[in-house]
């Protein structure tokens, strides 16, 4: 089983080998799965249970002190699943599964994500917060009140030096391949200090995650930019048009900063090679083609 995992684009962590140790973890957990789908899920459960990361425990919070997770999933059947702004659940990629093999749509949102969720098995109801997002957030002196009274607040901080460095782009994401069969995966917290409520790419068909026969994406970065310009959709395109993972992955990245003049980063796999690149101070990635490499040299 091919398989590349990123732990998310955004500034160069404190601590770069702890974070590196679980995204190779992941990578092997997925590697050892039978199929693509069961590879993305796994490897990516493993990144939302980490603190470490952007996604599942340890996510972002919103302008209400809350923790809300997104993910999606889709194969190279177009088959897709996604379930976004949900409180309480660690293993947001399960729910995207879920909405993808046991329903006949694409996103299911909010509560009755989470209630579904949970009449499919998937633990709800726990606290993703973690000791170092609660000191961060109780660092801050949010508006009380609702939107209108927030938005001024969230607008001068959403994304700026305010939020941490560290979890601001810190989403996690998976692509795997068996030589046929193709799973892209990508989960997340969000963003800090956005407004409560407020969904990036990451749930989005063709932007925070895309597969066709030829290959898949996940992508990672700037949400808003990066549903604007569909980042995903972008590297599979240029897999559809004969570019290797690697030519399309640098691609995408550089057609998208000309673009938006913004930071992502995106990971590739055609079933037969893999290929990464990132235009922000730093990602990391975690394959079976970078263990194979370290094996030989």
């Amino acid at each position: 089983m091919q398989v590349i995992v990123h732990g998310g684009a955004g500034g160069v962590p404190e601590e770069p080998e702890s974070r590196q140790a679980v995204l190779d973890e992941a990578a092997t957990t997925g590697a050892a799965r039978e199929s693509p789908v069961d590879a993305v899920c796994n490897a990516v459960a493993v990144l939302e249970s980490s603190p470490r990361f952007n996604a599942g425990r340890g996510g972002a919070i919103q302008s209400d002190g809350v923790v809300r997770t997104d993910a999606g999933i889709m194969t190279d059947d177009r088959s897709a699943g996604a379930a976004c702004s949900m409180t309480g659940v660690e293993n947001a990629v399960a729910v995207a599964r879920a909405v993808m093999e046991e329903t006949p749509h694409v996103l299911l949102a909010g509560d009755r994500a989470v209630a579904f969720a949970a009449d499919y098995g998937i633990e709800t109801g726990l606290d993703c917060l973690t000791e170092g997002t609660s000191a961060r957030w109780e660092d801050l002196d949010p508006p009380e009140g609702g939107p209108m009274e927030q938005l001024a607040w969230v607008t001068d901080r959403f994304g700026g030096t305010t939020a941490d460095p560290e979890s601001d782009h810190d989403t996690v994401g998976a692509v795997a391949s068996d030589g046929e069969r193709v799973a892209a995966a990508t989960s997340t917290g969000g963003r800090w200090l956005a407004l409560a409520g407020r969904v990036g790419d990451v749930p989005q068909i063709g932007s925070g995650f895309y597969a066709t026969p030829a290959g898949g994406a996940s992508a990672t970065g700037a949400g808003e930019e990066i549903a604007r310009v569909t980042l995903s959709r972008l590297a599979v395109d240029r897999l559809e048009a004969g570019e290797s993972p690697e030519e399309a992955a640098e691609g995408a990245i550089e057609e998208f900063e000309a673009i938006t003049d913004s930071t992502a980063g995106i990971i590739v796999c055609d079933g037969q090679a893999v290929g990464s690149a990132y235009n922000s101070d730093g990602m990391q990635t975690a394959s079976t083609a970078q263990r194979d490499r370290r094996r030989r040299s």
